[in-house]
């Protein structure tokens, strides 16, 4: 015992014990003095970072058999799967847990989801095939009589403001679908028109648009503003101005000042604006933007945000194709947000679909590069039977992913 005591002794009044001593005192000191958030910010701040080195190997270049096959595919599943009115997707394929959705939802929800197939029909039709001719005809039928009537659910549920997104963008491509005809031209003109008034009657009290108003369930919507339902919006805007039909200046500015508001340093964006006091969470990091930031950034550049370079769009490319694992783990999940960075499984080909419309601004040299990336990962996930879906989402997610997988892969094409 008296051993013990002795070598205990010793190593109290050694200069190692008395140093480990004085630097316990000198931490305590400091976390008296600073917070304990404060100090493990200091702390993480001051370790050593190297970024990591996010750009992918070069890929096999696709063979464009294998795109044209894939794109037909594609093409074949939305004509066999067109409704005898016209429109894609139904109510119908419920499971246990279904997005809440009344009678108005469902007619907002296949009238965007319409509007997108005729948008990827009309862009891949050269003229050659009646059969593809015929089911954007009957289409175009349907948005030209339903448009005009899509309207908010009730006062929570407001996913009529993706019906007319896409319906202003579809409107676009039917506009130049048959030049010929001056007035067909102007009533679709009229109609992108109408589509600009009913997203100003459906913005947010914040500026830009969510889908959702749990707040107030107010006439102007004290939804949360939601960053990619704005670049969504703001990029059919720029797709309309193109043609000449320019969208009300106060609604741009308001939705840009949102995506910039949303925006983190990294170029990660925030999920809405109420999640502005908690930019860690899982869902606003690099991992769970990855399906946001490419529609947010190129909203953001099509509108003159001058810092949204190349350099930009190819680091958020790379990103998406490095880490595509945390967008494909959430790929056909039941339940939206369970998957790793909170990520929903209708992201996945949202995210790709504005990744491919982020290529054409690069330099022609960088182009074929994430063309092949995102063509691999587009024709890995094919369906027997030639669709593409990620979520699902009653009777409309093969319909709405299929669009968005054929416009993805059109992009993906070589320029000759």
């Amino acid at each position: 015992m008296m051993r013990i005591l002795f070598v205990l002794l010793l190593l109290m009044v050694s200069p190692r014990f008395v140093a480990m001593a004085q630097t316990e005192r000198d931490l305590q000191l400091k976390s008296e003095s600073v917070s304990p958030v404060a100090a493990i910010a200091t702390e993480i701040a001051e370790i050593p970072r190297t970024p990591p080195n996010l750009h992918p190997s070069p890929p096999e270049p696709i063979r464009s058999d294998q795109l044209e096959r894939a794109i037909a595919r594609g093409i074949e599943f939305l004509i066999k799967d067109q409704n005898r009115d016209g429109s894609w997707g139904s109510a119908e394929r419920t499971k246990d847990l279904n997005i809440m959705a009344g009678i108005g939802s469902h007619h907002a929800f296949r009238t965007a989801v319409t509007a997108l197939c005729v948008s990827s029909l009309i862009e891949l039709d050269e003229g050659k095939e009646p059969a593809l001719s015929r089911a954007i005809e009957r289409g175009e039928a349907f948005l030209f009589e339903q448009l005009s009537v899509v309207r908010r659910d009730q006062p929570t549920l407001i996913y009529n403001v993706w019906t007319h997104t896409y319906g202003i963008q579809a409107l676009v491509g039917m506009h130049g679908r048959l030049p010929e005809d001056p007035a067909r031209r102007e009533k679709i003109a009229g109609l992108i028109r109408e589509q600009f008034e009913k997203l100003g009657k459906y913005e947010s009290a914040e500026g830009g648009w969510g889908y959702y108003d749990f707040a107030a369930g107010t006439q102007r919507p004290a939804s949360s503003s939601t960053s990619f339902v704005n670049a969504a919006v703001l990029i059919a805007f720029d797709d309309a101005r193109r043609i000449g039909v320019n969208p009300p200046e106060k609604l741009v500015d308001r939705a840009l000042k949102m995506v910039q508001f949303q925006r983190k340093p990294d170029n990660s964006y925030l999920y809405g604006t109420y999640l502005r006091n908690h930019p860690m969470m899982p869902i606003n990091r690099p991992g769970g933007s990855l399906g946001r930031s490419q529609a947010c950034n190129l909203a953001l550049r099509v509108w003159g945000d001058t810092s949204i370079e190349d350099t930009v769009c190819c680091e958020w490319l790379d990103r998406l194709i490095s880490r595509n694992g945390w967008l494909d783990m959430g790929r056909k999940r039941p339940i939206p947000h369970e998957s790793h960075f909170q990520v929903a499984g209708y992201f996945y080909y949202f995210g790709h679909y504005y990744a491919a419309r982020t290529i054409p601004l690069l330099q022609t040299k960088d182009r074929p590069f994430y063309q092949d990336h995102l063509a691999h990962i587009l024709l890995g996930h094919q369906e027997q039977d030639g669709s593409w879906w990620d979520y699902p989402l009653y009777n409309y997610h093969q319909q709405y992913g299929t669009a968005f997988a054929l416009m993805s892969l059109r992009l993906c094409r070589k320029a000759d």
